[in-house]
């Protein structure tokens, strides 16, 4: 009884039903675009979005008309609670319209892992025959990876102002990368608003983009959703080779950068009306630097070993692939799992970098492996000069020695997490390959693996999809969010 008293009070439950009700009522008016487009092509799947609708939207009213009255600031731990319980709760109701097709014909769990793959931006797929799904199906796929980039939590922020519960530390918990503190505008309201505009602004270039090139509205649509939110769903079995058409897979490389990088570096250069924001900062810089060296040495690989048939096309696919995997967005134009040597390999470990903090990339993050490696060059130069003081710093600027504590806390943990889903997966009966690519591609959100989920997930195991959705979950909210949710300390009040 004292501690039920002490959790309502540490806690304030009424207000995190209230939270999570509201983030259900949002989420359930994003089964009416593709009920919409069901109408439009005559697909026939209508009813189960409209049904999904109804359920959600009576799911999420009831708590949240129960304590509307409600009226209180939300504490930092409740707000990981909310975070996390968010995504996993939106991530199931995600899956009810998948599972009520009679289409699809998809069991509870492989309903499931496709709605949180779509929602964490993972891209992961365990369809087969894309082509023949109803057009529906396939909008609301990338529906859910464009409203999953840019965060189910930042976009209730951003369009719902009266939250007023501290959507600070929402938004703090749920944001990828290890400085979280830095504010857009002096209004966390603002910033998410901000941020969303952006968001859209790029989509909408992008979708014009890719229609222009060659694509039509509805392709071009999915596409843009798929890679701004740099998710790799795509509307065709095929991704991105079946168009066959280069000047879109190079449309597709400049937005899978322009997603990849900081939306925050977005804003500030929108501001300034100047690009001088992107040359001066060092994460974007190494970003670049990267998928250009990944570029080159994929497309070097792919010459020297015959794959191509020429300069021209090692050059075009390597580059496409290295930039697809590298943002962990996950779009092919071949099977590159297929390709020889440790090529495959090479391709899944550049997704383990990823792309900027505070963009829908997944990942490491540029900025966490430059931290790294400024930490590692200090220890080094400490061994020459024992007395010596020497600081990190990011663009002229002192990093505060928190940032580096979580940068190394966050690079063991996801060592660990590695190793423990890798460990599951095996002993699930998944081969080696397998389960090491498929826990690397799920934790970083990037998708495409090696081994039996090379073409698709399906014969992946149910238990192995469960594990594999977890840690996109994860992947998506970074480690941190979901594993303080695993110490008794936290559950101490």
């Amino acid at each position: 009884m004292k501690w039920t008293l002490r959790f309502c009070d540490a806690m304030n439950p009424r207000l995190i039903a209230k939270i999570i009700g509201l983030l259900l009522l949002v989420s359930s008016f994003m089964m009416l675009p593709p009920a919409l487009i069901g109408l439009i092509y005559k697909d026939g799947h209508f009813w189960p979005f409209l049904e999904g609708f109804g359920v959600l939207a009576l799911i999420g009213a009831l708590p949240f008309f129960l304590y509307r009255n409600i009226d209180a600031e939300l504490k930092i731990r409740s707000g990981f609670l909310v975070v996390g319980a968010s995504w996993l709760i939106v991530g199931l109701a995600g899956s009810l319209p998948l599972y009520l097709s009679d289409v699809l014909n998809l069991s509870l769990t492989d309903a499931i892992f496709e709605s949180i793959s779509g929602l964490t931006t993972t891209g992961a797929t365990i369809l087969t025959d894309i082509e023949s799904i109803p057009h529906s199906i396939k909008f609301y796929r990338q529906q859910l990876q464009w409203f999953g980039g840019m965060g189910i939590i930042v976009l209730a922020v951003a369009v719902l102002p009266m939250l007023r519960i501290g959507g600070m530390q929402m938004f703090r918990a749920e944001t990828p990368g290890p400085m979280k503190d830095q504010k857009l505008t002096p209004r966390i309201t603002e910033t998410a608003k901000a941020l969303w505009y952006i968001y859209l602004g790029i989509t909408v270039m992008c979708t014009l983009s890719y229609y222009m090139a060659g694509m039509n509205m509805f392709d071009a649509i999915c596409h843009a959703f798929s890679t701004i939110s740099i998710g790799g769903f795509s509307t065709h079995d095929e991704s991105m080779g079946y168009f066959n058409n280069s000047l879109i897979e190079m449309i597709a490389v400049i937005f899978m950068v322009i997603a990849g990088v900081n939306f925050a570096s977005h804003f500030l250069a929108w501001k300034s009306a100047s690009i001088r924001t992107y040359l001066v900062d060092t994460e974007v810089k190494v970003f670049i630097g990267f998928l250009a060296v990944a570029s080159a040495i994929t497309s070097f690989q792919l010459y020297v070993t015959g794959t191509s048939d020429s300069l021209y096309e090692s050059i075009r696919q390597g580059t496409f692939q290295a930039v697809s995997v590298g943002t962990t967005t996950g779009f092919t134009t071949e099977s590159f799992y297929l390709w020889p040597g440790a090529l495959p390999l090479l391709l899944i470990l550049f997704a383990t970098i990823g792309g900027c903090a505070g963009s829908t990339a997944g990942g490491f993050k540029v900025i966490r492996m430059i931290l790294l490696f400024k930490m590692s060059m200090r220890e080094l130069y400490r061994l020459i000069h024992p007395h010596g003081k020497y600081l990190v710093k990011i663009n002229g600027k002192t990093v505060n020695y928190r940032v580096l504590d979580s940068v190394s806390a966050f690079f063991v943990q996801f060592l660990f997490l590695m190793c423990v889903f890798t460990l599951l997966l095996a002993s699930m009966g998944e081969d080696l390959t397998t389960a090491v690519s498929t826990t690397l591609a799920c934790l970083t959100n990037l998708g495409p693996a090696l081994g039996d989920a090379g073409a698709n997930y399906a014969d992946i195991s149910d238990g192995g999809k469960s594990i594999l959705a977890i840690a996109m979950i994860f992947g998506r909210l970074e480690l941190f969010t979901l594993f303080i949710l695993l110490i008794p300390a936290y559950w101490e009040f």
